[in-house]
């Protein structure tokens, strides 16, 4: 596992940036943290770093938002999730092993249905600016 700090939500995309210039296709991240914790303003940093150019905002009440860059990005939230059977009807498992990367913030609650070989991120509020980031599962400079 590896933990990082950043300072402010600048370092936080940052780290973002580059988690995503090194995701390969198929790559799966559970995106984990407290409410207000960073997890979406990561998810930016990780779309830049896939070349994705489009607005990224929290797919809160559609479940999935889809993004192209260099790899298709499939953005999900799933913490309006009542059961886990919603997530098949959306076609989940298409987008798990479809060409793209997937990141679910609050991957914990459908942890049942990702594959063992994931990404695990956990971002946890030290204070207003303040993060820490452990990571799990991802190889490379980051």
């Amino acid at each position: 596992m590896k933990t990082v700090v950043t300072n402010s939500e600048r370092e936080t995309f940052e780290l973002g940036y580059k988690i995503g210039s090194i995701l390969k296709k198929g790559d799966v991240i559970s995106l984990n943290g407290d409410l207000g914790a960073g997890k979406t303003h990561l998810t930016k940093g990780i779309a830049a770093g896939l070349g994705v150019e489009d607005y990224i905002t929290s797919p809160t009440f559609t479940i999935v938002n889809e993004y192209m860059g260099r790899l298709p990005l499939y953005h999900f939230d799933v913490y309006r999730i009542d059961d886990i059977y919603e997530m098949y009807e959306i076609g989940f498992e298409e987008y798990l092993y479809g060409d793209g990367v997937c990141v679910v913030e609050w991957g914990d609650m459908v942890e049942e249905l990702l594959p063992k070989d994931k990404i695990y991120i956990y971002i946890k509020k030290l204070d207003d600016n303040v993060r820490e980031v452990q990571i799990e599962g991802l190889e490379g400079e980051f």
